[in-house]
């Protein structure tokens, strides 16, 4: 059965169905136009080691001579610590050392008193006379026992920006890790190893060994084994706490 309608209903009633497929349409648009939080976030914010990369740089190494205030002459141990120091200058860096002497401190005098013996230590240790710099440093505490500063410029792994906490370590819905988290991590990674460019590249293969080649080769020919011989529970022992 078919209703006659007014145009003025009619009207209304068109009107209503456009409004309704507008708005239909304004939702779609809607949810199109916001991207997950994902799509605002980069690698970085899921990865620690993108986030707190090590850096290869040059950057000093130094080593810190405690000096008491009635000190005159640097001990057996010391001596060899700062020969080795040296030593390490040679081969890490360009040969120069720097040694940085207190100037104002308590202890001026004794650390004054030892720097020629700090020089003969380090030239034991392979720096030469003309590599070693003398310089001073100003303290402005009197009553202060400031050290004596080795240090010499290297090639290092570092790590920068550690320590910082723009926001704390709040909640969040979105499962990311907390800016400072990994940065520890990666610092004492960076600290540890000893030749940084193992982190650039790996190093080349050593020499082979020519007996073992050889004897490779030969049981090749031969139709022998070339691989090593293990028989079962070769080179394992069982505790005697384990067989009682």
């Amino acid at each position: 059965m078919n209703t006659l309608l007014s145009p003025t209903l009619k009207c209304v009633r068109k009107l209503r169905e456009a409004s309704v497929v507008l708005s239909t349409f304004a939702m779609l648009g809607a949810c199109q136009s916001q991207p997950s939080y994902v799509e605002h976030q980069s690698i970085a914010d899921f990865d620690y080691r993108k986030r707190h990369p090590i850096v290869i740089t040059e950057a000093p190494e130094n080593f810190d001579i405690p000096v008491a205030g009635e000190m005159r002459n640097l001990n057996g141990s010391m001596k060899t610590a700062i020969a080795a120091f040296g030593k390490q200058a040679d081969i890490d860096g360009n040969g120069f050392v720097e040694v940085l002497v207190p100037s104002g401190s308590g202890n001026e005098a004794a650390a004054k008193a030892i720097s020629p013996q700090i020089r003969t230590a380090l030239k034991k240790g392979g720096v030469t006379a003309d590599h070693i710099v003398m310089r001073s440093y100003a303290v402005s505490d009197m009553a202060a026992s400031a050290p004596v500063r080795l240090s010499f410029m290297r090639v290092k792994g570092v790590v920068r920006d550690c320590g910082n906490w723009p926001d704390a370590m709040i909640s969040n819905h979105q499962n990311m890790d907390y800016h400072n988290f990994g940065c520890a991590t990666q610092a004492n990674l960076a600290a540890m190893v000893d030749n940084p460019t193992d982190l650039l590249r790996p190093r080349p293969l050593g020499p082979n060994d020519p007996a073992r080649t050889n004897e490779i080769l030969a049981n090749n020919r031969s139709g022998d084994l070339t691989a090593g011989q293990y028989g079962a529970g070769v080179g394992t022992n069982v505790s005697s706490v384990a067989q009682n």
